[in-house]
């Protein structure tokens, strides 16, 4: 690669981050996929990679993995199963507090399965009807389901699109009890401080009125049954993976495979699977495909590589990958942030607590700032279709407080584990 080559994937880099900032070229507005499909197809066209390497960085088992969960998950919510099941769990529920409780660690076990971007599509319309049927605040109820959906997902390799990437590039042995086993219990104790600087930040939208939640019934039921039974195989999927895992060592089943499990009840048997498949995010399996290409580019610039000299043994440390995470993905976001620290890691063979430090700080990283995390941009762009928003600061003001006790209970854990 010539010296002026090696500049156009930096360039293009640069010039993605700014658009997903910024969102607009003058009077036109740019959404993130597209934002990164530019970068790619800059690129590409510039020899900068050429394409067979760019396929060869599309990771199809990341690709497969989205695709299955994103097809439960609309089946879910077409049906109506999911809203269903929300609200009979929400049935006995009376006060604000119980509420937001049950929403954060609801939003959170929920999306350590279905993944946090399925989470923020589907959550943010139920998290805004009960805003409106109880008169709470509906910045509180974004703000739990942004945070709850963020914090629950660290704890699992399939929670979101950057723990997947660690997870199945990493690689991690024995991903499910491997994430689980270090990360689970501070994320429950996470999830519950949150409460705690939710209640102060806003203490007067807990009215003491009591809540009585309306009847929410299933549109389709057939599709329901379908969507619940793959629910069930994802369940049994990760279980026998696990359990493989333990009596037979050598044998690894693909977490494509696990959401592969989950989606075939519908695609095979329901009248609506092609309904189903037209509603998917597309989008979104579009951005991970150019990031894997946009990032190739700049790995292959040897730049980061460089730059990490003389810092190895503070960068491959889990306090130093902890707060790198942290700051860098405020800069370009925790899946584009993973692409190119895990390759890094790599390099420096380093192991397995410094991988999931990278996995929990890039993770939590999204609840700082609104663009840490895709999935902030997801519940913010879908709530101003209904009159509501988060800005920049109200977000500013609840997350900085939410991270920095977040980064101390996973440091101080992921420390006392080694």
């Amino acid at each position: 690669m010539t010296s002026v080559s090696s500049l156009i994937p930096l360039l293009a880099l640069a010039a993605v981050l700014v658009l997903i900032a910024a969102r607009r070229i003058g009077r036109f507005s740019v959404r993130i996929w597209q934002a990164m499909a530019g970068g790619a197809l800059l690129v590409l066209l510039s020899g900068a990679i050429t394409p067979a390497e760019a396929l060869r960085a599309i990771e199809p088992d990341v690709m497969v993995f989205l695709f299955g969960m994103f097809v439960l998950g609309e089946a879910l919510v077409e049906s109506g199963a999911l809203y269903a099941a929300a609200y009979a769990v929400l049935d006995r529920i009376r006060s604000t507090d119980a509420l937001v409780l049950a929403l954060l660690y609801g939003s959170g076990i929920a999306s350590a399965l279905l993944m946090n971007d399925t989470l923020a599509v589907i959550g943010t319309a139920l998290a805004l009807q009960l805003a409106r049927e109880h008169r709470i605040d509906a910045r509180l109820l974004l703000l739990t389901l942004a945070f709850g959906i963020t914090i629950g997902s660290v704890a699992s390799p399939i929670g979101n699109p950057q723990n997947l990437l660690i997870a199945v590039r990493g690689p991690v042995a024995s991903p499910f009890q491997t994430f689980a086993g270090a990360l689970a219990v501070p994320t429950l104790l996470n999830l519950l401080l949150t409460y705690g600087v939710l209640r102060w930040r806003y203490r007067a939208a807990f009215h003491r009125t009591p809540l009585v939640h309306p009847v929410v019934t299933i549109r389709d039921a057939r599709l329901a049954r379908l969507a619940w039974t793959g629910v069930a195989a994802v369940v049994v999927a990760i279980v026998l993976r696990s359990a493989a895992v333990v009596l037979e060592p050598g044998f690894d089943v693909p977490l494509s495979a696990v959401a592969l499990a989950g989606a075939l009840p519908v695609l095979l048997f329901s009248p609506r699977r092609w309904q189903v498949v037209r509603s998917l995010d597309w989008s979104t399996l579009v951005f991970f495909a150019a990031m894997f290409v946009l990032m190739a580019s700049v790995w292959q610039t040897g730049v980061f590589q460089q730059l990490g000299t003389g810092w190895a043994p503070q960068l491959a440390g889990t306090s130093g990958v902890l707060g790198v995470s942290v700051l860098l993905s405020q800069l370009i976001s925790n899946v584009p942030l993973v692409a190119l620290y895990l390759p890094y890691l790599q390099s420096l063979q380093a192991d397995t607590p410094a991988l999931l430090a990278l996995a929990a700080g890039s993770t939590i990283a999204g609840n700082l700032l609104i663009l840490g995390a895709a999935s902030n941009v997801i519940i913010i762009q879908r709530a101003e279709r209904h009159g509501e928003t988060l800005g920049f600061m109200e977000f500013a003001r609840a997350g900085i407080p939410v991270t920095c006790i977040n980064l101390l209970v996973y440091a101080l854990y992921l420390r006392w584990l080694n």
